[in-house]
C-alpha cells in the first residue's frame, strides 16, 4: 500500500483519481482548499496558489512518509485567450497556480518523499503544453503555463535522479469536467483509471517523460 498526496482533489480528475487509488487499497490524502466541503476521504487544507498554505500543509504532515505526491491542482483561466485578448492578471494567476504552485508543492514535500519508499513525483499537465502537438495556436495563457510546468518537472527529474526519484508528467486526456466541458472525449473514471495505472507502474526508465493517461509517450 502506498501513501499518496493529491492536490486539487476536491473535484474533477483529482477526486476521481483519489477514489480509484483508495479503492485499490492505498492511503490517500486529498489536498483541498476547504476540508470537509466534499465529504470524502482523508483531507488536508492545501491551496497551491498560496505559498503559506503549502507550507502549513507540509508542516502538518511533518514526519509522515509519502510514497507518491501528485500535482493535480490547476486552472485554465478563460477560453479564447488568443492574440489581443490577454488579461495580464489572469495570466499571472494561472502561472502562479499551474507552475509555481506545482514547484512549491514538490519542494515542500521533498522531505516526506525522501522518507517514503517509492519517491514518485507526478504532475498532471496537458498536451496543450506540448510544442510539437500545437497545430492550432491560441489559448496562450493555459498553453504557456503547461509548457512551463513541463520544463520545471523535466529539470526536477534530472536534479532528483541521483536520489532515485521518479518524476513524470501525465496528460489526463480531454475529460468531462468543469474545465474540459460536457463535450469532452472521456469521463473522469476513464481518465482516473488510466492515470492510476500509469502512476503506480511508473519506473525509473520513465522518469522525466511525458505520457498520455493510457501510458502512450507524448511529444514535448
Amino acid at each position: 500500500m502506498s501513501s499518496i498526496l493529491i492536490t486539487g482533489a476536491g473535484r474533477g480528475i483529482g477526486a476521481a483519481l483519489a477514489a480509484v487509488l483508495e479503492e485499490r487499497g492505498h492511503d490517500v490524502i486529498r489536498g483541498v482548499r476547504k476540508p470537509g466541503s466534499t465529504g470524502a476521504g482523508k483531507q488536508i487544507a492545501l491551496d497551491v496558489s498560496d505559498r503559506a498554505s503549502i507550507e502549513r500543509a507540509a508542516a502538518a504532515l511533518e514526519g509522515q512518509k509519502l510514497d507518491i505526491v501528485i500535482n493535480n491542482a490547476g486552472i485554465f483561466g478563460y477560453r479564447g485567450a488568443g492574440l489581443g485578448h490577454i488579461d495580464d492578471a489572469v495570466w499571472h494567476d494561472v502561472m502562479t497556480t499551474n507552475v509555481m504552485g506545482a514547484y512549491r508543492v514538490a519542494e515542500a514535500f521533498l522531505p516526506h518523499l525522501r522518507a517514503g519508499s517509492e519517491r514518485k513525483l507526478v504532475t498532471i499537465t496537458s498536451r496543450m503544453g506540448s510544442m510539437g502537438a500545437n497545430t492550432t495556436g491560441g489559448e496562450y495563457i493555459y498553453r504557456s503555463s503547461k509548457a512551463a510546468v513541463n520544463a520545471v518537472m523535466r529539470s526536477l527529474a534530472m536534479d532528483l535522479a541521483p536520489e532515485g526519484f521518479i518524476v513524470t508528467l501525465l496528460h489526463p486526456g480531454w475529460v468531462q469536467t468543469d474545465m474540459g466541458g460536457p463535450g469532452a472525449a472521456i469521463d473522469t473514471a476513464t481518465s482516473a483509471t488510466g492515470l492510476a495505472d500509469v502512476i503506480l507502474g511508473a519506473s525509473h526508465a520513465q522518469s522525466g517523460g511525458f505520457f498520455n493517461y493510457d501510458g502512450t509517450p507524448l511529444v514535448w
